[in-house]
């Protein structure tokens, strides 16, 4: 990857709806070489797919938290189904796997303080192999999505 290619990828961070001549106008590149150079960084994985970024509270999705889980063995097959379990729960938005304890990080969003206890008490708390779950409330998300450093 070279100076061009970070080029063209901060420009598609910034707005992943520019059209291939925007771009190379962009970057200082004609069309063909441009065009060519996304094509090989999708193919590459280096970009994995375009999206709308959307806002959850505009969308109603006004409660959001960060949920801790502790599991209570840490064999192939129990992590391999929690983690399973978890693409079946669509509040979770984000999910990482930790070093040490607590073992996964959740991002949940919800409706509201209700929904969210809903959830807590018949999801998270039935997930498989869970040991122990310690929730916080986000107050105020200072950065979004922020770009990653080309």
């Amino acid at each position: 990857m070279d100076r061009l290619d970070r080029k063209i990828l901060a420009e598609l961070q910034e707005d992943g709806r520019l059209t291939v001549t925007e771009l190379a106008d962009r970057v200082g590149l004609s069309l063909s070489p441009c065009h060519r150079r996304v094509k090989a960084m999708e193919e590459s994985g280096a970009i994995q797919g375009y999206r709308a970024q959307l806002d959850p509270v505009t969308l109603g999705l006004n409660f959001s938290a960060l949920v801790f889980a502790t599991l209570r063995e840490g064999n192939r097959e129990a992590v391999a189904a929690f983690e399973t379990a978890l693409l079946d729960i669509p509040h979770i938005i984000d999910a990482q796997r930790l070093f040490g304890e607590p073992d996964y990080l959740l991002h949940v969003v919800t409706h509201d303080l209700p929904a969210f206890q809903k959830l807590y008490d018949e999801q998270l708390s039935d997930l498989p192999n869970v040991q122990r779950l310690t929730s916080t409330l986000v107050m105020k998300r200072v950065i979004r999505d922020r770009v990653l450093p080309l």
